[in-house]
Order: structure tokens, then C-alpha cells, then sequence
């Protein structure tokens, strides 16, 4: 489910783009001291958003740093650091954490198994200082599992789970922006279900796995009113987003919610359908 939500490289301009990477480098060194090496490689670009919406909204104080990596060893690299790239960090391993747990429920995924393992300790001691955050997120998560294995096909019902997570991580705290925040994060989760189903959906009938869609994959006006519902989550959040007092990165945040996440779906719906995309994210 993680991957959805990333920018439109091509529609970015170039500093725009090199600030983008300077949060996804701090992201990675945030996970890497906060929760040690093994952790980056929960690393997404989804929790990337996180950190520079809470970053635009908030505006704490940001430390610029040039780092080398072992991805990017010869040259340093712009990262930044403050503490809502913390809490992304966070945010990275508390999702990773009970993805790993679904893997491991659904399909006996021994990598998935191991790795949950080796963020217990970390995801135990977030949990202790976001117990009520944490909690919800895990209920919304139970809950969906529950409802996929009855194979409950409302769609609806299926995904405000995932928008009901969605909210607790990206309200950071209970102030004036919270609700906005919430109803941001509602309906990005249920967009990212939604496309993620549609996403999968060929290679869940393939293999005979639980899809909401499969059925309704076999009307004829099946690809179109997918893109509606699709419209209509992501408008949604994007009007939550506009109530918001950002100006700084506002357009990496648009080019993301109006861009980024239409690519992702073109490229789901040019592979579902046999269309060739020529086009790099």
C-alpha cells in the first residue's frame, strides 16, 4: 500500500525536486539514527509527504546538513532534520511495522516475519509515546484485515479504514488544524486503498487473492467509474489541503495531490489495460 503517493518528477521544477530529495535523504538518516541501519529500509515516499506537509504547515526550525550515504557514497547530499521528519520516521515504522505483520498473517512471508522482528523493540517504544495514536492506527488495521477476510466487497466500508488511519498520522496534534488535517488524511487513505486495489487487481485474479473489485472489474463502464470514485477521494483532499495556511513547498505538496498521484493511477491503468507508457516517474 505504501508508493501511491510521491511527486510528478517531470511536472517539478528542479529546485523544487532537489528540496524534495533533501527530505527524503533526512528521512533516511532520521530512520537510520533514530531506529538504526536495518530500519531505512522501510523507507517510502508516502511518509516523505508527511514531512514536508507537517514541515509547510508547522514551519519548526529545519537544519540543513551535507551527509554521504552508502547509496550515494562520492557525492554529499542535502538533508534535512527537524522534528517533524522525526515523527515520519515514526510514522515509517509504526505502518512498516504492522505491514510486516499482515504480510506474515495473510501469506506467511518469512522476509516480512524476520523484519517485524527486528523493528519490535522500535515499534514498542513509539507505541509508548503515541499509545492512543498508535492504537487506532492498529484497530483500523485489524478491523480491515477482518473485513477482507469475510471478503466484505463495500468498498466504502473497506476503505475509511485505511482513511481512518490515514488521519491519526497526519494529525501530529490536537490544535485548530487537526480536523482539517484529519479530513485531509481520510480521504488520501481511502484514495490510496482504492488505487492500490486497482492496482493489484490482475494479479490478485491471477492468483486467486481477495480483491474488492473483481467483481465489479466485469462491468463494462468498470476502468470509468473507478476514475470517478477516484476524482472524488483525492478532490476531497485536496479542498482540506486548500483550508490549509501553507506557503512553503506548496507546490511540491500540489504537484504531488494534483500530479504525482494521477501518474501513479495512469500507470496502474495503462498495466491493467495493455497500454504502453513510455513515460519516467
Amino acid at each position: 500500500m505504501f508508493g501511491y503517493v510521491i511527486v510528478n518528477k517531470p511536472e517539478l521544477k528542479i529546485k523544487d525536486f532537489d528540496i524534495y530529495r533533501s527530505f527524503y535523504c533526512g528521512l533516511c538518516q532520521c530512520l537510520k539514527k533514530e531506529f538504526g541501519q536495518l530500519s531505512r529500509f522501510s523507507l517510502n515516499y508516502d511518509m516523505t509527504f508527511l514531512a514536508i506537509l507537517l514541515t509547510a504547515l508547522y514551519e519548526p526550525p529545519t537544519e540543513e546538513k551535507m551527509k554521504r550515504c552508502m547509496v550515494h557514497p562520492m557525492q554529499k547530499r542535502r538533508m534535512y532534520d527537524n522534528i517533524y521528519l522525526s515523527y515520519a520516521a515514526e510514522m515509517t515504522i509504526v505502518l512498516t511495522y504492522l505491514k510486516c505483520e499482515d504480510n506474515w498473517q495473510d501469506e506467511h512471508s518469512h522476509t516480512s516475519h524476520m523484519y517485524q522482528k527486528v523493528l519490535k523493540h522500535r515499534y514498542e517504544s513509539i507505541k509508548q509515546k503515541y499509545p492512543e495514536k498508535v492504537t487506532r492506527i492498529e484497530e483500523a488495521l485489524t478491523a480491515l484485515g477482518e473485513e477482507e477476510k469475510k471478503g466484505t466487497k463495500d468498498l466504502d466500508l473497506l476503505a475509511s479504514y485505511t482513511g481512518r488511519f490515514m488521519a491519526e498520522i497526519l494529525c501530529y496534534k490536537e490544535d485548530e488544524w487537526a480536523p482539517t488535517l484529519k479530513t485531509m488524511g481520510d480521504y488520501l487513505g481511502r484514495y490510496i486503498y482504492l488505487l492500490d486495489a486497482y492496482d493489484d487487481l490482475e494479479e490478485d485474479k491471477k492468483k486467486q487473492c481477495f480483491n474488492p473489485l473483481l467483481e465489479e472489474a466485469k462491468k463494462s463502464d468498470f476502468d470509468e467509474r473507478m476514475r470517478t470514485i477516484l476524482e472524488l477521494m483525492i478532490s476531497a483532499s485536496c479542498e482540506a489541503f486548500e483550508i490549509l495556511p501553507v506557503i512553503a513547498y506548496a507546490d511540491i505538496i500540489r504537484n504531488v495531490l494534483y500530479s504525482g498521484i494521477w501518474a501513479k493511477y495512469e500507470l496502474a491503468r495503462k498495466k491493467r489495460t495493455g497500454e504502453e507508457d513510455g513515460r519516467s516517474l
